[in-house]
């Protein structure tokens, strides 16, 4: 295994070898907090205009992660500087998902939290783009593209700080709100065609992987949440089993071919094409993964708090249950387009059924409306099984060789 040495000292650039850190996983638990802190969030405002906020935090949190995953298959993050300064960015992390209940309405005493929690988000980012730029020392377009991307985060922090003095809450969201659109919509403005590398194909796939992986242990926590605040009963433990299933579900319409399809198609693409896959399908598509899964878990945590009621789930837990999984299925579709450049009809139309069925749902008892849902899963993955029954299996064969080829080379080169 051969690796190019930057000037930077300590910062080694990656190659197809390049695969996840213990590191970076220790780094993720942060993030893991995080979305916990936001579906409470959104469980206590319990309104349209909370979940609108918890949205946004999601959003900052998602831009946040994102920015790592690329330094991460830049350079070797658990080495020298980059360690230390990923550790920085973990302690700052870790302050802005603590004070995400403070995050529009300052509790009494201590620190003031909107600011708070603006300043630890701009250490987390102003430190990624430091360490980004040293470790594409020897890589001069690079840099410049960095340096691009930066006057997309001057751009929106005006507004996130603006928006943490103001003393309407409402006015601050929509400012957070505008921060956000600036600083991702210039970003992909100046990304497109531009300067951004994708070392390692597999690191890239496996990362993304990984923090759907840990989105859904998120949504598997609220099931225990809910459930650790009644009595066990049948109920209970029919509702947690449904809730599981469910998870299941979503693990596997992204998992079990569409992720390996997926690793295969930007493992093929160089340069450019690959940069333009890793931002389109990872960097943006990913986040509306994450969105459902999170609205997910406040609807089974809601379901599961109510599951012995007969009264019915209303329209708020709808619209968390069925609008999460909906947005799921729709984000996973349009990754899919994006990959192979064809449509999967039937996903975009079970998104738009779960969607339409959201109305519905909320007049029926929340086990019931979790039972409907899980078993329009079931279905799905039972139509989707049959139909590209051969499409699966070419895909996870040739995974499979791809792997033991992998395996062989290692094994020789060691």
């Amino acid at each position: 295994m051969q690796w190019r040495l930057g000037p930077a000292k300590g910062f080694r650039v990656s190659d197809e070898a390049h695969r996840v850190t213990t590191f970076e996983l220790f780094f993720d638990l942060v993030f893991v907090f995080a979305f916990t802190q936001v579906t409470h969030y959104m469980a206590a405002t319990h309104s349209a205009i909370g979940v609108l906020q918890a949205l946004t935090i999601l959003t900052l949190l998602w831009w946040s992660w994102v920015s790592y995953a690329w330094l991460a298959n830049q350079t070797h993050v658990d080495e020298g500087g980059v360690k230390l300064g990923m550790s920085v960015a973990m302690i700052a992390m870790f302050i802005v998902a603590l004070v995400i209940p403070e995050a529009y309405v300052d509790l009494p005493g201590g620190l003031f939290g909107p600011l708070v929690l603006v300043i630890a988000y701009m250490v987390v980012r102003v430190t990624h783009l430091t360490l980004y730029y040293v470790a594409a020392a020897d890589d001069p377009p690079l840099r410049r593209q960095i340096l691009r991307t930066s006057l997309a985060l001057v751009a929106g922090s005006g507004f996130l700080i603006a928006g943490a003095l103001v003393a309407n809450p409402l006015l601050q969201t929509w400012l957070w709100l505008i921060a956000l659109v600036l600083d991702v919509l210039l970003t992909y403005v100046t990304s497109s065609g531009g300067n951004w590398r994708v070392h390692s194909a597999a690191h890239w796939a496996e990362r993304f992987g990984l923090v759907v992986i840990l989105a859904l242990g998120e949504s598997i926590v609220a099931i225990g949440v809910g459930a650790a605040q009644e009595p066990v009963s049948v109920a209970i433990i029919t509702g947690s089993a449904l809730a599981l299933l469910l998870s299941i579900f979503l693990w596997w319409i992204y998992f079990d071919t569409t992720a390996l399809a997926a690793e295969r198609e930007l493992a093929r693409l160089r340069g450019v094409e690959r940069a333009g896959l890793a931002i389109d399908g990872y960097t943006y598509l990913h986040l509306m993964l994450i969105a459902g899964i999170v609205l997910v878990a406040l609807g089974v945590e809601d379901v599961i708090a109510h599951v012995e009621d007969a009264e019915p789930l209303g329209l708020f837990g709808a619209a968390a249950l069925y609008g999460g999984v909906s947005c799921y299925l729709a984000g996973v579709a349009f990754f899919w387009l994006r990959v192979a450049r064809r449509v999967k009809w039937l996903r975009f139309a079970a998104a738009l059924l779960v969607l339409a069925a959201m109305p519905v749902a909320a007049l029926l008892p929340p086990l019931l409306a979790l039972a409907v849902l899980v078993v329009a899963g079931g279905v799905l993955i039972v139509v989707e099984s049959v139909r590209y029954a051969e499409h699966r299996r070419e895909i996870r064969e040739a995974h499979g060789h791809a792997s033991a080829v992998e395996a062989d080379d290692t094994a020789g080169a060691s």
